[in-house]
């Protein structure tokens, strides 16, 4: 079994009686979720977050992950937070944000913030061989650090240093990552507690209209969209980071106080 890649390890807060379970993205780690979480946690909350299964480890203990068990990691979690505080927010980024979407269905939570979330990922015939394809091909390079910068948005380049996730996207979870997400398209209309949606302008890994999408779909009475701007996919880290964690917090504060 690998070791988990120092810095990336899940973390606790304890604080207040408001609980925050923070869930990471595909190929991500804790690290992505780390800074916001000791935001909340100054402003009262009690914060955890978690390590999905296959995760911060090695891309190999991720391609024999399923999408099953990265929901049975935010259920745990959910488990050890709810335990220990009154209530529970769902706090996700990425494919975080649409876990936290669907689990929405199946745990009783206070409410939801879901970050840079997508709908659906890009049509490409490929998505429905990959299963097979992996056997092959198991492994898909992502773009160098000039790419990244320039493509998919990091506006403060010096976060490239700072965040870490595997330098390569396992095809066989890229399937998976598919089916987690219809199963979640699915279940949208079934969400009844209160969700938050932060997506950034610039986003260029997650198209920013994957967040209408889903705003139009969350059967929520209570439903909110927020739009920021300056800030690449990880806008928890990005330099408008502050600006995501004081939206979440007013809307939690809303919520339960």
């Amino acid at each position: 079994m690998s070791k988990i890649i120092p810095t990336t390890e899940p973390f606790f807060l304890p604080g207040g009686e408001t609980g925050c379970l923070l869930i990471h993205g595909f190929a991500g780690t804790p690290k992505e979720m780390r800074w916001m979480g000791e935001d909340l946690h100054q402003r009262g909350y009690t914060v955890l977050g978690i390590r999905l299964a296959g995760h911060g480890t090695a891309p190999e203990d991720m391609t024999r992950t399923r999408y099953g068990d990265w929901v049975a990691s935010v259920e745990d979690g959910w488990h050890l937070l709810s335990g220990m505080t009154r209530r529970v927010f769902l706090v996700g980024l990425s494919m975080g944000g649409a876990l936290s979407l669907l689990m929405a269905t199946r745990l009783k939570v206070a409410g939801v913030v879901s970050m840079s979330a997508p709908y659906s990922l890009p049509d490409d015939p490929r998505l429905k061989l990959a299963k097979s394809l992996s056997v092959v091909y198991p492994y898909l390079k992502k773009e160098s650090r000039a790419q990244a910068t320039k493509e998919t948005g990091y506006f403060d380049e010096s976060l490239w240093d700072y965040h870490i996730s595997y330098p390569v996207n396992p095809v066989r979870s890229l399937a998976e990552l598919n089916d987690l997400l219809a199963e979640m398209r699915s279940a949208l209309p079934k969400i009844r507690a209160p969700v938050l949606l932060i997506h950034s302008k610039n986003d260029g890994y997650v198209s920013p209209e994957n967040m209408p999408k889903i705003f139009e779909r969350v059967g929520a009475a209570d439903k909110t969209m927020e739009w920021i701007e300056g800030s690449g996919h990880v806008v928890t880290e990005e330099p408008p980071r502050h600006q995501v964690y004081a939206l979440a917090d007013e809307f939690m504060r809303r919520i339960h106080d």
